[in-house]
């Protein structure tokens, strides 16, 4: 099995619930390690930026505003699989969807507001990872 780096961002509304704590201890029985973490406020361009793939959707400009309107955490996750392993602990987009036990079932409030996110691929994820760390940020765990 491979070992892999995956980009993780717990949200403002599970941030607000104080779940960080909750979540970090599902990734890590899981099997994945934190290799790095820091909480931040994301600015609107940075925002903007990470989801510039939405630009054109309806929604961009309210998911915009929601990952700005309070703190983040952002993470980078490894581990075997590390990107599957993080998609199936965070469960479906939609809240109302997810297996129970799963991240987003447990914290999420909505399909905009499902307390995480994660990377979808192995290319996102390094693209993820290059946009909010530095490469000093992220060890080898």
């Amino acid at each position: 099995m491979a070992i892999e780096q995956t980009f993780s961002i717990i949200k403002p509304n599970a941030m607000k619930k104080n779940a960080i704590g909750d979540i970090i201890s599902m990734f890590e029985a899981n099997g994945l390690k934190i290799a790095a973490a820091k909480v931040t406020i994301l600015s609107k361009s940075k925002a903007e930026e990470f989801y510039a793939e939405h630009k054109e959707r309806p929604f961009f400009g309210e998911l915009v505003s929601f990952m700005t309107s309070g703190p983040v955490t952002i993470m980078c996750l490894q581990g075997e699989n590390a990107v599957a392993k993080n998609r199936e602990i965070m469960g479906a987009t939609d809240p109302k969807k997810a297996a129970v036990g799963t991240v987003r079932a447990k914290f999420g409030d909505n399909v905009g507001e499902n307390a995480v996110h994660g990377s979808d691929s192995t290319a996102s994820a390094a693209r993820e990872l290059a946009l909010f760390f530095e490469k000093h940020e992220i060890c080898n765990v």
